[in-house]
């Protein structure tokens, strides 16, 4: 099963920049192509939150129209740029998507690995949190299928990084969601989105990955004291490649077009 891992687009309105220097929506459309264009053609995508950067009705019609392009089928949690109620109404024919409360899911038809949407983030907040609610809901959801090779999609890291001034906003108490992962050995990788840049880890007994942001990257300065900062880096997705009986491999794909192929290896 070949799953690609998009994150973080921050679409606007038609017209206008990310932050008055990106062009966000261009950047995910190339994005889109791309994997339209990979052979084989990915089984499911995921898309890890910040969907949108401001939460608007004119960006999520900007991100239904741009969606509408992807070819495979796609699953989708929000980020804490997303507004919760818009994002339900935006995508209310995701049925996989609950009519109330936070925007978990488990999904389970889609092919031979589930994957289970943990949605940690807390309306009007740029943190996440792994509070009660969200830590017994889990522990439901892996116990159905204890034995399932499962991916586990949440926006917020709930582990420090390093980079200060994105520390400041990771999902919070994130030991209560390493002890519960590692009580079920099934649970292939815990993928992110949030800290725009590719990152990863061994976390609750399994390996964590987060993915680039298909816009900016934040930039890797790990002093302690260090200031808020961004670059226009080469844009990348992940792609999670699962297989029976073998271990589950994570590539970091590069957007854009490149020189090649050349005949060698």
């Amino acid at each position: 099963m070949i799953i690609a891992q998009l994150s973080d687009p921050h679409l606007q309105p038609h017209g206008v920049l990310y932050q008055g220097v990106a062009d966000s929506n261009g950047m995910f459309r190339t994005a889109v192509e791309q994997i339209n264009r990979l052979t084989p053609r990915p089984d499911l995508v995921l898309l890890s939150g910040d969907v949108v950067d401001g939460g608007t009705m004119a960006e999520y019609a900007v991100a239904r129209e741009l969606l509408g392009e992807l070819q495979p089928p796609l699953l989708l949690i929000p980020g804490n740029h997303d507004e919760r109620e818009a994002f339900r109404s935006s995508f209310a024919h995701h049925d996989y998507l609950p009519a109330t409360g936070p925007l978990h899911f488990n999904v389970r038809d889609r092919g031979p690995v589930r994957v289970i949407g943990l949605d940690v983030t807390i309306p009007g907040h740029h943190h996440g949190d792994m509070d009660d609610a969200a830590a017994a809901w889990l522990e439901e959801a892996l116990a159905s299928e204890p034995a399932r090779p499962t991916i586990i999609m949440m926006h917020q890291h709930p582990f420090l990084s390093g980079i200060p001034y994105i520390d400041e906003y990771c999902c919070r108490r994130g030991e209560r969601l390493a002890a519960i992962v590692g009580k079920y050995p099934a649970v292939e990788r815990i993928v992110c989105g949030h800290i725009h840049r590719f990152m990863q880890l061994r976390f609750g007994g399994t390996l964590l990955c987060t993915a680039p942001s298909t816009t900016t990257a934040i930039a890797l300065r790990l002093q302690p004291d260090a200031v808020p900062a961004s670059h226009i880096e080469p844009p990348a997705f992940l792609l999670h490649h699962w297989t029976a009986g073998r271990d589950l491999i994570t590539h970091t794909v590069p957007i854009g077009t490149f020189a090649g192929p050349f005949p060698f290896a």
